[in-house]
């Protein structure tokens, strides 16, 4: 197998070569069986044959009941079967030959689609396994970032600090407090700035940038913005050093840059109609970076113009997406986080309690989603959602059951399925900019590295049943009405604590929650 050393930038074309050789030459387009398809079940007859022309009424009447029951069951297994059909059938169809791949590398042709190939290939992401562990934070890990060359990792915690990691040989480079006074959410490289400029974000709604020297220390940290709730996400620019947006629970976008003695200028406050929607995420366009979308506290994908915000012109929305099924007011459904694809063609959105939805950032205002990714859960965490693979071939979630789930995004088809977080929680999930592996992180307080090195790919074992288990748990919530998204968030983060630390938390658990129900 490949080790994890081997992952470094120097090493990239012999790890690519050495992950393909144990493949034996088998090509790597066929699918991997996982599922049969849904059975037809028999149904047993109606009520009162003649074998029960003695029984009473009553008698017949519980038959009755007996009978409706049953076939409410079968109706209800027949459903999930129907459901779970088109995410565990085959998948066909070719991808890619690894052999004659090879072949061409050896004599010099395509050597850059030779790595692009490699990185998107799903036999390589079935056979994605667990490579090492990261650990040095005392809190949960809320966020991860590989600068664009690949060889270091960011990582964010509930602990207020900040880690730099050289990833490959599992060594922390730099660690440093990074002034804010709640849970880091991100910690983002900014590009072309020779690693030495990192933005940051958190609950305590501060975006604070911090100058790291070539000798690897922190020089300082400074406030840029303050938002006037919880910040969770920056975009940043991809040709900017000094420049990138900034979202926060208080419906606004700040575009901040860094070459101002004031970086920080209010693009927008995100509305429906007169009410503010608190955001949860924001993404600029790659390809058009002018464009950047933001989801949060209602169902509604906005995109916006840098260019041309105009409040006063449909609150200054470019265009907006949504789900037909979720259009209704009545839905009470939030966007945890969206990502664009590589070219910015394409936006997916994860809802919480709800599925993951690709849409065409090309299509007019109004449009419906193209593809739709179920299977995992969304409920307890703001839950990352990404794109996998140089060109977006594959989706990425994690998941509130503690596993790690890819789709292929053409076909919806889940293609693998790992066991990510022992607490319970998947909420970042990092591909590597160039190599064909990612990192994650969760409630747990370290950070997994995960590599294509497993002898053979994924049978996807116990999917089925914990698929049924999170549709279960899924609809069982969808009978609550109301917007209890942050109750629910806040009762499972002290229940983790109390499972953690019973004596000293039991009692405080629960006279917060009763506290924060009565708000």
């Amino acid at each position: 197998r490949v080790e994890l050393h081997s992952l470094t930038a120097t090493g990239r074309n012999d790890f690519l070569c050495g992950s393909l050789v144990h493949l034996g030459g088998i090509s790597l387009t066929e699918g991997v069986p996982v599922a049969d398809q849904a059975r037809k079940r028999n149904r047993p007859g109606g009520g009162g044959g003649t074998n029960h022309s003695s029984s009473s009424d009553e008698d017949d009447d519980d038959d009755d009941e007996e009978e409706e029951q049953k076939d409410d069951d079968d109706d209800d297994d027949e459903a999930m079967e129907a459901w779970l059909g088109a995410e565990l059938s085959d998948l066909r169809g070719p991808i890619w030959r690894a052999v004659p791949s090879l072949r061409s590398r050896e004599i010099g042709r395509d050597s850059h689609q030779f790595v692009r190939r490699v990185c998107g290939a799903r036999g390589l992401v079935q056979r994605l396994e667990l490579q090492g562990r990261l650990e040095r934070h005392t809190g949960c890990v809320n966020t991860l970032h590989f600068n664009p060359s690949g060889t270091r990792l960011a990582s964010g915690s509930d602990d207020l600090r900040v880690v730099i990691w050289d990833w490959a040989i599992r060594r922390a480079e730099l660690e440093f407090d990074s002034g804010h006074k709640s849970n880091v959410f991100q910690a983002k490289f900014l590009p072309h700035s020779g690693d030495s400029t990192l933005a940051m974000c958190a609950r305590d709604g501060q975006i604070r940038v911090a100058e790291l020297s070539a000798t690897q220390r922190c020089k300082n940290t400074k406030r840029v913005a303050q938002h006037k709730g919880a910040a969770h996400k920056l975009a940043l620019e991809p040709d900017s050093p000094c420049s990138f947006l900034s979202a926060g629970e208080d419906a606004v976008v700040f575009g901040i840059d860094l070459r101002l003695d004031r970086p920080a200028n209010k693009l927008v406050v995100v509305k429906e109609g007169d009410k503010k929607v608190g955001l949860y995420t924001i993404f600029v366009n790659p390809a058009k970076t002018h464009h950047f979308a933001v989801g949060g506290r209602d169902q509604y994908v906005r995109i916006y113009d840098q260019r041309k915000i105009n409040e006063n012109d449909n609150n200054g929305v470019l265009k907006k997406f949504c789900p037909s099924h979720l259009v209704s007011s009545e839905s009470k459904t939030n966007i945890t986080c969206l990502v664009y694809s590589h070219d910015g063609t394409e936006l997916l959105a994860s809802y919480n309690d709800e599925d993951i939805y690709l849409f065409d950032s090309n299509h007019s205002d109004g449009a419906d989603y193209r593809r739709r990714y179920k299977g995992h859960r969304n409920n307890a965490t703001v839950k990352g959602v990404n794109f996998y693979g140089p060109c977006s071939e594959f989706v990425v979630s994690g998941s509130d059951c503690g596993h790690i789930y890819l789709w292929d995004k053409h076909s919806a088809r889940i293609v693998q399925f790992m066991e990510g977080d022992r607490g319970g929680v998947v909420n970042c999930l990092e591909p590597h900019p160039h190599l064909p592996g990612m990192a994650t992180s969760g409630l747990d307080h370290d950070i997994k590295l995960w590599a294509p090195t497993a002898e053979t790919p994924t049978g996807l074992k116990g999917l089925k049943e914990v698929m049924k288990k999170n549709k279960r748990e899924r609809d069982e919530d969808s009978v609550r009405h109301g917007d209890q998204y942050d109750t629910q968030l806040l009762w499972f983060l002290m229940r983790h604590m109390r499972n953690r630390r019973p004596q000293r938390v039991s009692s405080l658990t629960t006279q917060t929650f009763m506290m924060f129900q009565g708000l």
